[in-house]
């Protein structure tokens, strides 16, 4: 168990999400990997390509060229190779590593791990119940909002409730947590998306998501651009629901149980 909750937090911790879609930096996963020099690290990487060209997957989709120059202090440029790595890239990665280091171990549970886990959610999800599919989603935004908020702290945000209340207002036409919070006529200490239906907990992952992106990938800085990116992302996600004939979120029904009053077995038994 030990073992899991540490590759788990390791590799979570290097795992970056755009456009919904999770990848690894290859220079970030070096690191995790203790490959001091880049060069094995990159022999390792070469193995792990031709592993995944002989399994007849294409290579270029699995692990995307990010190659960048960079202006040394003398003027000079100078080439950096990097790539964006699959959760399969980094498993064959994992399978073509230095078996004496005990990181690789644990990436290899870990990539094996979570792609078993992918599939079976790819394959089972239309089956859940509504029930079942509240508390996947449930799971997933709580794990989204762990990424975002340290997102928005290492771009300058003091205020999180400040920031997550831009991203409410911009999906739910101006309304804050409280507004939500006050319409859903929750109890004392109720979380109000432990009261939002699937379709619902959809649309806050995806603002989500998206908003973790945008701050990483604009390397946006301070806490009112962050919370301005929040609530655009927000408006954007509302918009698009609106284009694709969808239900605003905020006339959405609320479940009649609190996802508080299921047990603990159901969650763990989708998962």
């Amino acid at each position: 168990m030990e073992i899991e909750l540490y590759s788990s937090k390791v590799f979570e911790n290097i795992k970056h999400i755009e456009d919904g879609v999770e990848y690894w930096r290859a220079r970030e996963l070096q690191n995790v990997l203790d490959y001091k020099l880049w060069q094995n690290f990159h022999n390792v990487i070469k193995s792990a390509m031709s592993a995944c060209q002989t399994s007849n997957y294409e290579v270029s989709e699995h692990f995307i060229d990010i190659n960048k120059v960079l202006i040394v202090g003398n003027g000079a440029s100078q080439n950096i190779v990097d790539y964006k790595l699959s959760r399969y890239a980094c498993y064959l990665i994992a399978m073509n590593g230095d078996p004496r280091k005990k990181v690789i171990a644990l990436a290899q549970t870990y990539f094996a791990i979570q792609t078993r886990k992918q599939e079976l959610l790819e394959s089972s999800y239309k089956e859940l119940s509504e029930e079942e599919k509240r508390l996947l989603l449930r799971d997933k935004t709580k794990k989204g909002n762990y990424n975002i908020n340290r997102a928005a702290i290492n771009s300058g945000v003091k205020n999180l409730s400040k920031f997550h209340n831009a991203g409410y207002r911009g999906l739910y036409n101006g309304e804050t947590a409280d507004d939500i919070f006050k319409r859903k006529k929750l109890r004392y200490r109720e979380d109000i998306l432990d009261n939002m239906g699937s379709e619902e907990l959809a649309d806050n992952l995806f603002r989500i998501v998206q908003t973790e992106s945008k701050l990483k990938n604009d390397n946006i800085d301070g806490e009112k651009n962050s919370c301005d990116a929040h609530y655009k992302v927000g408006k954007i996600v509302r918009s698009a629901i609106k284009k694709s004939g969808g239900t605003m979120p905020e006339d959405l029904p609320s479940p009649k149980k609190s996802l508080k009053e299921f047990d603990n077995t159901k969650k763990t038994s989708i998962r």
